[in-house]
């Protein structure tokens, strides 16, 4: 019985600490704002007094009394605000200054926030406003150092933080840091930008949308938008942007090279030859431009053989070899070109040989016909050769290279079929060799 006594007031001491705590938020809050208040009569030599009502604010808003008080959170955002203003200034000395916090910025403007949703009172609504004034700046500058670090998903909250700000100023009549449209517009952007960099895609959308609404000039806002939409399985909606993007901003490089991409994926070769001509006269030395107009017209020579178009097929030959040559002429080690090259004859050759294995009269007419297409293989295989042998020089694991080279020796009945399939075999069996048989 006096066991069970003793746990029965050991457990009401507990209960009346509690109570106590909850009771004493509002003091805590009000002892705080003191701190700060002494902090602020004389910042060199009070120092402790901040981080005392840091502490003290901190600890006061755990509790439900403290958080249904509006002068609590104004008294929260005050604190952080010094604790940034502090730091902002500590960096017109050393740029370089560490900040005291992550991010006290956008911790005083969600306390002031509170504050302004909370209020009642008049003059409460009107102290959340003016401290949103203060730390509106802070938030756009907290946000382009966390960008700058590659800290996007923290760029994102405090740019949105910022945009968040000025709607409420502009909703008080306050004058705001993002006043000047262009401003807004570039902080608008980044905020999509930096939700896109984080992966957030979703959080991106309404940003860029907020722009392309208002009929921006900007086309990476196209861009982000396109972007975006792919990612979420939105086809309809990104090609819809796509083409807009490109009838209004027809010389942008990255809008066109998307719209290049896109057709590529969805084997649109005829619409690629031109939109890859302009983007080879923006960009003269990207080499992968050429490379790319080359394969295009190569896949179209290959349909034309197989429609047994032979004009066209001669026709789009001539205009993928050109393009390969033009790549070589600019980089005369790029494998890409010379394995294409090689493949552009291998691939005539192999076209060929089909025909050949289709010949079923054996008449004197047959085989004589017979024998010109074999002469024709053997002349593309020729051809084909010495560029496959550069391209195995460049890379001596290419399964593709491999796999020609083998072929081509075996028809001219040469022993280096064997190395090259002995060659092949390391590399299916996840090996690697060593050095190249070919010297470039």
């Amino acid at each position: 019985m006096k066991k069970t006594f003793l746990a029965l007031v050991g457990f009401l001491c507990i209960a009346s600490s509690v109570a106590t705590a909850q009771e004493d938020g509002a003091k805590l809050a009000k002892s705080a704002g003191k701190a700060l208040a002494t902090f602020n009569m004389d910042r060199a030599n009070n120092k402790a007094k901040l981080e005392d009502a840091k502490m003290k604010i901190d600890q006061a808003l755990q509790t439900p009394e403290a958080q249904a008080l509006p002068s609590a959170w104004l008294t929260k955002g005050d604190v952080y605000t010094t604790l940034i203003e502090g730091d902002m200034a500590r960096r017109m000395i050393d740029p370089k200054a560490p900040l005291s916090g992550d991010n006290d910025a956008l911790v005083a403007f969600a306390a002031y926030k509170k504050a302004y949703e909370i209020a009642v009172k008049k003059y409460d609504k009107t102290d959340a406003v003016k401290g949103i004034v203060g730390i509106e700046s802070n938030l756009i500058n907290v946000g382009v150092e966390k960008y700058t670090a590659a800290a996007y998903d923290k760029a994102f909250y405090s740019f949105q933080g910022a945009l968040e700000a000025n709607e409420i100023l502009k909703a008080n009549e306050q004058k705001s840091s993002l006043d000047d449209p262009k401003q807004l517009d570039e902080i608008t952007y980044f905020t999509g930008k930096s939700a896109s960099l984080a992966k957030m895609t979703k959080e991106a959308v309404p940003y860029y949308e907020r722009l392309y609404k208002k009929g921006t000039e900007n086309a990476d806002v196209y861009q982000g938008l396109y972007d975006a939409k792919t990612e979420m399985g939105d086809a309809a909606g990104a090609d819809k942007i796509l083409v807009e993007g490109r009838t209004k901003f027809p010389d942008d490089p990255s809008l066109l090279f998307t719209e290049i991409n896109a057709l590529l994926k969805a084997g649109k070769l005829d619409e690629l030859i031109d939109r890859l001509k302009q983007a080879i006269k923006k960009e003269e030395g990207n080499i992968g431009l050429y490379v790319t107009l080359g394969n295009v017209y190569d896949n179209l020579f290959q349909s034309m053989l197989k429609e047994k178009n032979d004009a066209k097929a001669t026709e789009y030959f001539t205009e993928a070899n050109k393009y390969y040559g033009q790549a070589l002429a600019r980089d005369p080690k790029n494998v890409d070109a010379t394995y294409s090259i090689g493949a552009l004859y291998y691939n005539k050759a192999a076209f060929l040989t089909q025909e050949m294995n289709a010949i079923t009269d054996f008449s004197s007419a047959g085989l004589k016909k017979l024998d010109a297409l074999k002469n024709q293989v053997m002349g593309l295989f020729d051809q084909a050769l010495p560029y496959f042998q550069k391209a195995e020089s460049l890379n001596p694991n290419d399964t593709n290279t491999l796999v020609a080279l083998t072929e081509i020796f075996a028809r001219k009945e040469d022993e280096l079929s064997l190395e090259f399939k002995k060659r092949l075999n390391v590399v299916k069996g996840g090996g690697k060799n060593e050095t190249a048989y070919f010297k470039n």
